[in-house]
This record gives structure tokens, sequence and C-alpha cells, in this order.
């Protein structure tokens, strides 16, 4: 299998038990994720060297966030310790026509007050692979974003392939302001993933079709994604497609364009458990199919299967292995008690 690097913030989270409001809750769950450290918990179960880089605090909530990591395989060889917060964001699950709620407290976190002269990206991508980031990091501030642009820089002199999550984020900066970075960093990027929101406010292209009312115009994608790749030169584009018949019932495929061919995956109609994290599993799917298989369908079809399967998990990392994402990717949904 691959080294494989991601690079992001990992957050502590909170949510009232039993899909509570924050006004009715007395206690909390508690778990640790993030977009990029999600991903590497999924490429960490699919046998991957999975590397998360990061800053986090020498304390002992910095010290339990990177035991989360270390559990799952994840290394954490690059994480700098320094640094006074770790990121919390509260998590309120939503059900049936009532939506989730998040609400960040992460300013002036480690790694959002972190320099890019603190890695060693030589070593950091030595053999490496891969390298994914999200639009997340670059949105926590402007350390953030240079950051980021260091480590495209240092994954392009080393070779390696660089996928990104656009993953817009209105709490953390505006449209205009995420264009102004986003844009410059897809000169190193070879696969895009990003759903219809995050094409609009990251990149400036807008799908046909209300996703809201579960209207998704596939039409609409094939025309954006190829402005897309004729304009920033990727070697794929790929999104998930969510059609949203309510914060508990969700419809649940993707499509993948390779510069010459459109393929739509098959969908799965999810009862859902916990959404938070399932973009971040589709993007690990995805970097381990197109390192694993031979066609972009076969790839495409590993990472839908891999984020339904996420869907059903409470948490934000997806805990399944590649045989139980290849047993439903075969067509076997139906849930059947495992002797």
């Amino acid at each position: 299998m691959s080294k494989i690097v991601t690079l992001g913030e990992i957050m502590l989270r909170l949510s009232p038990m039993d899909k509570q409001r924050f006004v009715q809750a007395d206690g909390f769950d508690v778990v640790y994720g993030g977009g990029e450290a999600n991903v590497a918990v999924s490429l960490a179960n699919y046998g991957h060297d999975a590397y998360f880089v990061s800053k986090l605090p020498k304390h002992e909530i910095g010290q339990a966030a990177v035991n989360s990591l270390r559990r799952f395989g994840v290394h954490t060889d690059f994480i700098v310790r320094g640094g006074e917060r770790v990121g919390i964001y509260y998590l309120e699950h939503g059900a049936s026509m009532r939506p989730s709620k998040v609400i960040y407290d992460r300013t002036d976190s480690a790694i959002a007050l972190a320099e890019a002269t603190e890695f060693d990206w030589d070593q950091i991508f030595k053999d490496a692979k891969w390298f994914h980031f999200s639009g997340i990091t670059p949105a926590i501030s402007k350390n953030g974003a240079s950051i980021t642009k260091a480590a495209c820089i240092a994954a392009k002199k080393h070779g390696v392939m660089v996928s990104v999550d656009l993953n817009y984020r209105k709490k953390l900066w505006t449209p205009q302001e995420a264009q102004a970075v986003m844009r410059d960093l897809m000169q190193y990027v070879d696969v895009c993933i990003g759903n219809e929101e995050d094409a609009e406010l990251t990149l400036g292209f807008k799908p046909g079709g209300d996703v809201t009312k579960g209207d998704l115009d596939h039409k609409g994608y094939e025309k954006i994604f190829a402005e897309m790749q004729k304009q920033f030169g990727f070697k794929y584009v790929a999104t998930t497609l969510r059609e949203s018949h309510s914060a508990s019932d969700n419809g649940w495929s993707a499509l993948i364009y390779d510069g010459k061919e459109f393929y739509y995956s098959k969908k799965y109609e999810i009862r859902i458990v916990d959404r938070v994290g399932g973009g971040d599993s589709f993007s690990g799917g995805l970097i381990h199919g197109l390192l694993t298989k031979k066609t972009q369908g076969e790839a495409l079809e590993f990472a839908v299967a891999a984020s339904a399967l996420k869907h059903t998990i409470f948490g934000d990392y997806n805990l399944v292995d590649e045989k139980e994402v290849e047993t439903l990717a075969k067509g076997d949904a139906s849930g059947r008690v495992q002797r």
C-alpha cells in the first residue's frame, strides 16, 4: 500500500446525547474529528500508511486528539506539538425535518496560529504517493492558507498526486475570500472533489437544479465539470450527489469525470445515524479506489459504498475496512447479521 499524507485541523467534537437540542443537554458525547483527519483514518483502515499533519498543544486534550488517530493506525510523526488550544465544535444532530447544527469554537487553535516553517516538508513528502487537503484548512486563518500552499508546493516538488475536497464553510469565510485563495491552489491539484455548493462558492461554478429539494440536474454537473477540468487541468473531478429527503433519510450517489467520460455510480437510500464525515469518507474511498482499481468507475463505486456505510456510524471517523466496502459495492445491502 501507499504512503498518503493529509493536512488539516483535528477538533474536539461535543454533541448532545440522543438527538437532544443544545438547550436540553446536560452532558455531551465526546469524539475527535476533522476533514483531513477523517480521510486519514479511512485510508489507514484500508491498509495504507496514512500520515496526518497538523499542530496540537502538548497538554492532555491535545494528546487525546493524537491518541484518537493512533488508535486507528494513523501515523502522527509529523504532528507539531505546541500552541494553547484544540479547536472545538458543537454538533446538534438533526432528525426528520429538523436539520443538524454546528457551532464552532476554534479561533486561535494551535494549527490556525502555526507557521509553515514549523513543518519539515521534505521529510513529510519523502516517498509519498498522495497528498490530500480540504478547503477548511486555508479557511481557518491566513496562516492556514499559507501552510496549505507550502504543502502543495512541496508535494509537487516530490512528484506527489494532490487531491482537494473543496469543503466550503460559510462560518469561516466568504465566497470572495474563498475564491481568492482556492482558485490559486487549484494549480497544484490533480483530483478535485466537491459538491454543487462547494463548486459554486469556492471556484465560481454553478450547476443546475435545486438540491435542497432533492432535484439534481446531472447534465448541469457534466457541463460544470467539463469547464472546471478545462480551466484547471484536473485529471479527475468528482462529487457526491446527496438527495436530502430529510435530516434522517438521504439518497446518495456520485459522479466522476476524467476529461473523457462521465461515470455515475449506483444510488443508495440511507437511513442516517451520523452524516458528519460522509464527504470525507467519500474522499478517502476515492483516493483508495484511484490508487488500487483499474477504472474510474470501480474507484467511484468503492468511494460511494464507503461513504454510504459511514452514514451508519456514529462519530466523524469511517470505521469500516476494505472487505466491508467491497461487499456493499458488489450489491449486498441486506444488513444481515454476519456470523
